[in-house]
């Protein structure tokens, strides 16, 4: 099984790869540069794929050229938090850019290499739900990862003829760089929460919107 993950230089995504590896896959680590952990984890991986810039994409085309995907992880995130009363439109729409489009523009580049029975997920957060959201400010993030929802979700209406299923999925709480290590799960626990949720998704769940441990949550 080939299985491809941006944003694998660190965290999450490299907990992912590493979890992969482990059950014997072949994985495409996708970063902007390797960490030496990424480096020497044994995965195929390609530098210089920035999920944000639409020109760094041929590099990602062009590594992975003529070859079937079987997982497509679009993991690459990025946070910086906001309030009402310090709103940095830039970061803003960084957080646009990397977290509700980068996943758009290598699901749309690595269209054509899915094929019935492929699987694309779509890691995002639950601070992108409306319904969940009591505590307000994260305007970047938030909005963001809500609009990667509905992205999820609609891909999940127009692959389903060509038997590719989407799972959109909340890791949890975790420790990474992202959030200072200050998360209530490692990464590489949150990472086979995740590969076990992917592995379970089908067309009949296809577009749900769930947490790593199983539970569904509110859009």
């Amino acid at each position: 099984m080939h299985v491809v993950i941006t944003g694998a230089n660190r965290g999450i995504g490299l907990a992912l790869t590493q979890a992969y590896l482990a059950q014997g896959h072949e994985v495409s680590a996708l970063c902007r540069k390797a960490s030496e952990a990424l480096t020497a984890s044994g995965a195929s991986v390609v530098e210089g794929v920035d999920v944000s810039d639409a020109d760094t994409l041929t590099t990602l085309t062009d590594a992975l050229k003529g070859q079937t995907i079987d997982i497509l992880i679009n993991n690459a995130g990025l946070l910086a938090g906001d309030s009402l009363g310090q709103l940095r439109w830039q970061d803003i729409e960084a957080q646009f850019a990397v977290n509700a489009l980068g996943p758009l523009r290598v699901t749309h580049a690595l269209l054509s290499q899915l094929t019935s029975g492929s699987k694309i997920a779509l890691i995002t957060s639950r601070m992108g739900s409306v319904a969940d959201n009591s505590s307000g400010g994260y305007y970047g993030y938030r909005m963001s990862k809500a609009a990667l929802n509905i992205a999820g979700k609609s891909l999940a209406v127009d692959l389903a003829p060509k038997g590719i299923a989407v799972a959109i999925l909340h890791p949890g709480f975790v420790q990474t760089d992202m959030v200072g290590h200050a998360g209530d799960i490692s990464a590489v626990d949150a990472a086979q929460r995740l590969v076990a949720r992917i592995a379970e998704t089908n067309l009949v769940d296809s577009g749900q919107f769930r947490h790593g441990n199983g539970d569904p949550l509110p859009w």
